[in-house]
């Protein structure tokens, strides 16, 4: 974890040198606000709409030679993959903008700030984490659809610390710079939740202001405990 710390606060720096402010979402931000789990990869959100991705990518390679991209493996992807411990593959590197993938644009004063690294706000990152919960488990991919375990065991964690702090809800003036569509589709994928894994969380997503409805009857016991297994698995692996 503390690598990729050190990786993370190398690359808000360069980008801070440059006048690029940026955020931290994903793994390392859940394990920042208190998740227990060490992530793979640091994600994180460059918020311009001046640069590509691509061009983002560039400018830590340039100022760090520790950083490096590599040709995707996907075929016909245009993109390169960022890495970081030339000439060994340390840690990999997402570097996003706000738009993609839904991912908002903070203001600047709602950014939060945890051990000195800028972090997106908890209620979105919850709701990305929630997106990417859905997302992980329609995917086509059997490595991709794992991640969908991983995905609920954070998002849980997320939502009991988000409950302890009491003044975080979807609905708040505070909270209001956050786009409709995503919170419109944090809500129909709530639902999504409580339809396959179960209303244990339906006080935490209350307390947020996603009040879930009532589960259908498919789910049952085994459903729960068979997702806690897996979970298990996905973590220890």
């Amino acid at each position: 974890m503390a690598l990729l710390r050190d990786i993370a606060r190398r690359a808000i720096d360069i980008f801070s040198s440059l006048g690029l402010q940026s955020c931290l979402i994903g793994g390392v931000a859940c394990t920042l606000y208190g998740v227990q789990r060490v992530p793979n990869d640091v994600d994180l959100v460059v918020l311009t709409s001046t640069y590509s991705q691509e061009t983002l990518k560039q400018m830590l390679c340039t100022r760090d030679p520790k950083f490096f991209t590599v040709a995707s493996k996907k075929v016909f992807a245009s993109y390169r993959v960022l890495w970081y411990g030339f000439p060994m593959r340390q840690c990999k590197v997402d570097i996003l903008l706000p738009g993609i993938m839904n991912i908002p644009r903070p203001p600047t004063d709602k950014i939060e700030h945890i051990s000195g690294f800028p972090l997106m706000p908890l209620l979105p990152l919850l709701m990305l984490k929630v997106q990417a919960w859905e997302d992980h488990r329609n995917h086509y991919e059997r490595y991709m659809q794992d991640k969908q375990y991983t995905d609920s065991s954070d998002i849980r964690l997320l939502l009991r610390i988000a409950r302890r702090e009491g003044s975080i809800r979807y609905g708040d003036p505070v909270n209001r710079w956050i786009p409709s569509s995503l919170v419109e589709e944090t809500k129909r994928r709530v639902e999504l939740w409580v339809d396959e894994l179960g209303s244990y969380e339906t006080d935490d997503w209350t307390a947020i202001g996603f009040k879930p409805p009532a589960r259908s009857q498919k789910f049952t016991t085994d459903d729960r405990l068979s997702d806690l297994m897996r979970s298990m698995r996905i973590r220890n692996f």
